[in-house]
């Protein structure tokens, strides 16, 4: 391990996305007088989804979050459910961050928004922060830790935590392949395929909801803080707005789609965005014997779960990419992501082959 790592840490506000900082600092100062200064606001430029701002007062450290500009459907950029989750999973969850307060009065910012504390540290994108080393030993430690950080999250008891309204109910399996089949359909361009022989499959092999508990929905290394003096110790879990009472086998295979192998083939490593590529890392196939292990659960198929993983990847990527083609954005990494798309029909298909399906 390097001696000193910089912690993670914001960037300039990007055009056209700043904070009416005078507002915001009204509006905090009312809730804890104790602010001192006028904070220094930078913002996280690596979600795609909501806008994250760090504002640095001279006594505290605050996160604030809100939806981007514009945004008409409030399922998909809910602050008050993202919040009031986060605020009765801490008790149960530490790493969970500690929430300050939730604003509903459109008129400070113009949309709901939440504030929390900031857990200084480190977060793994595609590649270990810079100047952090980690030999084999301490990666595969590593490793360990953030799966166990998910099966923890699986073993809360949403009852006692008060979070029983947060699902629908018996079915979510079923509900999950109906609903990303649907959102397929709606985003398919001409070059990409109907995938009607995967969706077929999926909806075919539906298992019954092996557990009913909290899941992430995107659990991933670059949603996790590391602590700067034990770099292989979880201390944060971040970005809960797709947090549900889900299966816990459905929030494992959405994880694994995006665990990219060094060996993988071409196409897949250009997917990478996490550093699951590193010696000491388990293999996709080692994350899964060593959660089930860990859990006790015995799932009958577990292709069903790795292909569902997948599939709802190709799904999302083709959104985005839907978004490209009829010119709602001009983001230029968006270009070829109907390649992805095809890519990743392909591996579902390679998935169920293998497993005789």
């Amino acid at each position: 391990m390097a001696a000193s790592v910089p912690l993670d840490e914001g960037k300039a506000v990007r055009s056209g996305e700043a904070l009416d900082v005078p507002a915001v600092d009204a509006w905090l100062k009312a809730l804890v007088p104790s602010l001192v200064g006028t904070p220094e606001v930078t913002q996280y430029t690596g979600g795609a989804s909501n806008w994250t701002y760090r504002l640095k007062y001279e006594n505290r450290d605050i996160i604030l979050r809100r939806p981007p500009a514009g945004t008409k459907a409030k399922s998909a950029h809910d602050m008050s459910r993202e919040y009031t989750v986060q605020q009765a999973l801490k008790p149960a969850y530490p790493v969970v961050p500690t929430m300050v307060g939730l604003c509903q009065d459109p008129a400070v910012l113009g949309a709901e928004f939440y504030v929390m504390e900031r857990i200084p540290g480190l977060i793994p994108r595609k590649h270990l922060p810079r100047g952090l080393t980690l030999d084999k030993t301490q990666t595969r430690k590593l490793c360990l830790n953030v799966i166990d950080k998910l099966i923890a999250l699986h073993g809360v008891d949403s009852q006692a935590a008060g979070l029983t309204s947060l699902g629908k109910g018996p079915g979510y399996p079923q509900r999950q392949i109906s609903g990303w089949s649907d959102r397929y359909e709606k985003a398919r361009t001409w070059n990409v395929p109907r995938m009607k022989y995967v969706r077929d499959w999926l909806a075919a092999n539906v298992p019954q909801d092996i557990a009913t508990c909290v899941i992430h929905n995107d659990w991933r290394f670059d949603n996790v803080v590391l602590s700067p003096e034990n770099p292989t110790e979880v201390i944060g879990v971040l970005d809960w707005e797709m947090a549900t009472l889900g299966d816990p086998l459905m929030d494992l295979g959405n994880t694994l789609a995006y665990w990219v192998h060094a060996d993988d083939n071409l196409i897949l490593r250009t997917t990478r965005r996490q550093p699951t590529d590193l010696p000491g890392m388990l293999r996709r196939e080692e994350v899964v014997a060593y959660y089930l292990e860990r859990t006790g659960l015995k799932p009958a198929n577990w292709t069903f779960y790795e292909v569902y993983g997948v599939f709802r990847l190709a799904v999302i990527v083709q959104q985005i990419y839907y978004r490209y083609h009829h010119k709602q954005t001009r983001n230029p990494s968006f270009k070829n992501y109907w390649l992805l798309a095809n890519y990743m029909a392909f591996r579902c298909r390679q998935l169920i082959k293998k497993a005789g399906g």
